[in-house]
C-alpha cells in the first residue's frame, strides 16, 4: 500500500512511495501531529541517484522492524535535497554543528516534538556492529530516542534547545581585508600543498574534480603566465580524460572517483558536474588548443543533450545503480568485449583488452570499467567504441532523474555558449535551450527553482538559481548580441539584490527557510560568487557603476577569509582579481563580434565582454572609457596586454 509521497512529484520521493514507513513530504501537518502526538521526527534527507540512499532505502526504510518503530514513535519526513535546497542546507549545517564535519547524503535528522534537531548522522545500518567505528544502528537508536522523548528526557530537549540557539546566531568577520592581487599567492601556496602530483586533483580518495579550483588556476596562468598553475590543470584533466570518473563509451562524468586515480567512480552523473567540467575543458581548449580537450568537451554535451533531455530540457541526473546493482550498466565483462570483437574481426585482442583495461579478473567487482592507461586514446577506439555501446544497447539503463533545475540547466547552457564560439551548432542548440527554459520556470513574473518535466514549477526560485541563470543570460547576449538576454539578465539580477542581498551579505533563501548562502565552493560554484561574476559584467556591459558597487560591498564583506584561506573560495578568488585588474570590452558590429568569435574567446586576458554597436572597427574598452581602435581583429591581443 503506498504511503502520501504518491502524491509528490519528486522522483526521489517517488522512490520511496511504496515503502512500509508512513512518510510525509515536507508539510506543516506533520510538524503540527508531532507535537500533538508527542512524537520525535525524523527527516531522511536525500536524492534519487544517491547510490547509499538506495541502500538505506532497501536496508532500512524496507525492514519491516525499522518501519514499525518509526511509525509507532516517529513522525517521518522525506525531502528531496535538490527539489528543496534550503531544507538541505539547513540541516547541512545542523550535521556539521553536531559532528564537527561536513556531511552527506542520505541525511539522517532526530528531532523534539516541536523540531528542534538533536542528533544527525548519514547512512545508518539496521544493525548495531560490535566494534565498529558507524555507531548505534537504525533499530537500536531509534529505539533509544523514543524512549527518550516519550519520558521528555531533560538532557535531549536541553541540547536541542542550544543547537537551536548556535545555528540561530548570526556570523560576521572579523574584519575588512584591502583586496590585493597577492591573495592568489596564497592560494597557490594552498593549492600546492593539496596537489596529488602523481594523479593530479587536490585529495586523496574519495576525489572530486574541484572545477573551481582548476578553473581559477587556468585564470592565473593567463594572468601571470604561471607555470605551475599550467601543470595542475593539463594534468589533471589528462588523468582525468583517461576513463573511469570519465565515460569514455557515452561521454559525460560521474559524480566523483571512490579511488585517488580516478578509474573507479561513484557512477552517478549530475548536470552540475557535467555542465562545469564542459566549461572547463572548453576553455582549457581555447587556452592551450589541444584537440583532447574539446572532445572531451563536446562529447559530455552530447551526452546530456543525446540521453539526458527532452524537449531541449535537461535532466538533472542519472543514478548509478541498475537492477539493484552499482554501475552494471557502465562495465564490462571479459568474455562480452572479448566475443564482439572477435565477431567483428579484430585481431590482437589481448592487446586491445588490456590497451581498454579489461581482463578476466576485473577492476571492478569482477568487471570492468574502460580506461586507458597510456596517454592518448588510439584512433583504434572510435570503432570499438560503437560495439561497446551496442553491448550497453541491451541492459537496463540506470534510472534519470528528469527533474528540471533552474540553477543546474543555467550552468550548462552557459557552456554550451561558449562551446559555441569553437561550433556555432552549440550556440543554436543553447539558444533553444535557453528560451525553453525561461518559458517553462519564469511565470507571470515569478522564476521557479524546480519541477518535473512537463509539469507546473511550484518552488520559488533561490539565489542559486537567480545567480546561475543570469550568468547563463550574460554568456547569450555576448554570444548572440540580443539585448533581451541582457535585459533579462539585468532583471534578473534586480530581483536577486532586491530579495537576498543585505549590506555584503547574501541569504540562500528567504521566507519559510531563511538560510544564508554559502560563499566557499563546495558541490558547485558559490552562489554569491556566480552573483559578484554578474554583477562585475553588467557593470560593464550597462556602463552602470552600482552593480560594481554591490560587487564590491560583497568582496569587503568576504576580504578577511578570502585573504586567509582562498583556496576554499576559489571562484571570489577569480571575481577578486577581475574587479582588481578591471574588465574590458570589446566593441564592434554585430559581423564582426561574430565571425571573430573563437579568436575572442581566445584571448590571452580573461575578463573580456562583447557589444556590439556600428562601427566597421574595434573598438576596446575598460573602465568609462575607449582607449583604442583597430582594423585589425589580430592585434586586439595585443591592444589589450599592453593597456594594463
Amino acid at each position: 500500500m503506498s504511503n502520501r509521497l504518491k502524491l509528490e512529484d519528486s522522483p526521489y520521493l517517488q522512490q520511496h512511495k511504496e515503502n512500509p514507513v508512513d512518510w510525509y513530504p515536507w508539510c506543516e501537518e506533520a510538524f503540527e501531529k508531532a507535537k500533538k502526538e508527542n512524537k520525535a521526527i525524523f527527516i531522511s534527507i536525500g536524492y534519487s541517484s544517491c547510490h547509499w540512499c538506495h541502500v538505506m532505502k532497501e536496508k532500512v526504510f524496507e525492514n519491516q522492524t525499522c518501519a514499525d518503530i518509526l511509525n509507532k514513535n516517529f513522525i517521518s519526513i522525506k525531502v528531496d535535497r535538490e527539489e528543496r535546497p534550503d531544507i538541505d542546507k539547513y540541516y547541512q549545517e545542523v550535521y556539521m554543528l553536531l559532528n564537527r564535519r561536513a556531511g552527506g547524503w542520505p541525511t539522517s535528522i532526530f528531532c523534539t516534538p516541536d523540531n528542534k534537531p538533536f542528533y544527525a548522522g548519514t547512512y545508518i545500518a539496521p544493525e548495531s556492529k560490535e566494534n565498529s567505528i558507524e555507531g548505534m544502528g537504525f533499530i537500536e537508536l531509534t529505539k533509544l530516542i523514543a524512549d527518550r522523548i516519550s519520558q521528555n528526557d531533560e538532557q535531549i530537549l536541553k541540547n536541542a534547545d542550544e543547537i537551536e540557539h548556535f545555528l540561530q546566531q548570526k556570523e560576521h568577520p572579523k574584519e575588512a581585508t584591502v583586496l590585493k592581487e597577492d591573495f592568489a599567492k596564497n592560494f597557490m601556496h594552498q593549492v600546492k600543498n593539496n596537489y596529488d602530483t602523481r594523479y593530479g586533483g587536490f585529495s586523496a580518495a574519495p576525489k572530486f574534480p574541484h572545477t573551481s579550483t582548476l578553473g581559477t588556476l587556468l585564470i592565473i596562468d593567463k594572468l601571470y603566465s604561471d607555470k605551475a598553475a599550467k601543470a595542475m590543470v593539463i594534468y589533471t584533466l589528462e588523468s582525468m580524460k583517461k576513463g573511469g570518473i570519465y565515460d569514455l563509451v557515452d561521454g559525460g562524468f560521474c559524480r566523483y572517483s571512490v579511488d585517488d586515480k580516478w578509474m573507479v567512480p561513484h557512477f552517478e552523473k549530475m548536470l552540475y558536474d557535467n555542465a562545469l567540467l564542459c566549461e572547463l575543458y572548453t576553455n582549457a581548449y581555447l587556452t592551450y588548443k589541444d584537440e583532447n580537450f574539446l572532445n572531451i568537451a563536446k562529447e559530455t554535451a552530447d551526452f546530456w543533450h543525446n540521453y539526458m533531455s527532452e524537449d531541449y530540457l535537461m535532466y538533472s541526473a542519472s543514478d548509478a545503480d541498475s537492477k539493484g546493482e552499482e554501475g552494471v550498466y557502465y562495465t564490462y565483462t571479459y568474455d562480452e568485449v572479448y566475443k564482439i570483437l572477435s565477431e567483428n574481426g579484430y585481431e590482437n585482442i589481448e592487446d586491445i583488452l588490456k590497451k581498454i583495461n579489461i581482463n578476466k579478473d576485473g577492476n571492478f567487482n569482477g568487471r570492468n570499467i574502460i580506461r586507458f592507461e597510456d596517454d592518448e586514446i588510439t584512433d583504434l577506439f572510435a570503432n570499438i567504441k560503437i560495439l561497446l555501446k551496442k553491448i550497453r544497447s541491451f541492459k537496463e539503463h540506470p534510472f534519470y532523474d528528469k527533474k528540471i533545475q533552474t540553477s543546474w540547466s543555467g550552468m550548462m547552457i552557459k557552456s554550451l555558449f561558449i562551446l559555441g564560439n569553437i561550433d556555432t551548432g552549440y550556440k543554436q542548440r543553447a539558444i533553444k535551450y535557453l528560451d525553453k527554459l525561461l518559458d517553462t520556470m519564469f511565470i507571470n513574473g515569478t522564476l521557479y527553482h524546480s519541477t518535473l518535466i512537463h509539469k507546473t514549477p511550484k518552488i520559488e526560485a533561490f539565489l542559486e538559481d537567480y545567480a546561475f541563470l543570469s550568468q547563463a543570460l550574460i554568456e547569450a547576449f555576448n554570444s548572440t548580441q540580443d539585448e533581451i538576454y541582457l535585459i533579462r539578465a539585468q532583471h534578473f539580477a534586480n530581483l536577486a539584490l532586491e530579495k537576498f542581498y543585505d549590506k555584503g551579505t547574501w541569504k540562500f533563501s528567504i521566507g519559510e527557510f531563511e538560510t544564508k548562502a554559502e560563499i566557499s565552493d563546495n558541490i558547485y560554484t558559490s552562489p554569491v560568487s556566480v552573483m559578484i561574476d554578474v554583477l562585475i559584467s553588467l557593470s560593464a556591459l550597462l556602463e552602470d557603476d552600482k552593480y560594481n558597487h554591490f560587487a564590491f560591498k560583497t568582496l569587503e564583506y568576504n576580504s578577511y577569509e578570502l585573504g586567509r584561506r582562498p583556496v576554499i573560495y576559489p571562484y571570489m578568488l577569480r571575481q577578486m582579481l577581475r574587479y582588481l585588474k578591471g574588465e574590458r570590452v570589446v566593441k564592434s558590429n554585430v559581423k564582426n563580434l561574430e565571425s571573430n568569435a573563437y579568436a575572442l574567446k581566445s584571448l590571452d586576458y580573461p575578463f573580456v565582454q562583447k557589444k556590439a554597436n556600428e562601427d566597421e572597427n574595434y573598438m576596446i574598452c575598460g573602465d568609462k572609457c575607449c582607449f583604442a581602435t583597430t582594423q585589425n581583429s589580430n592585434e586586439i591581443n595585443d591592444i589589450i596586454k599592453n593597456s594594463f
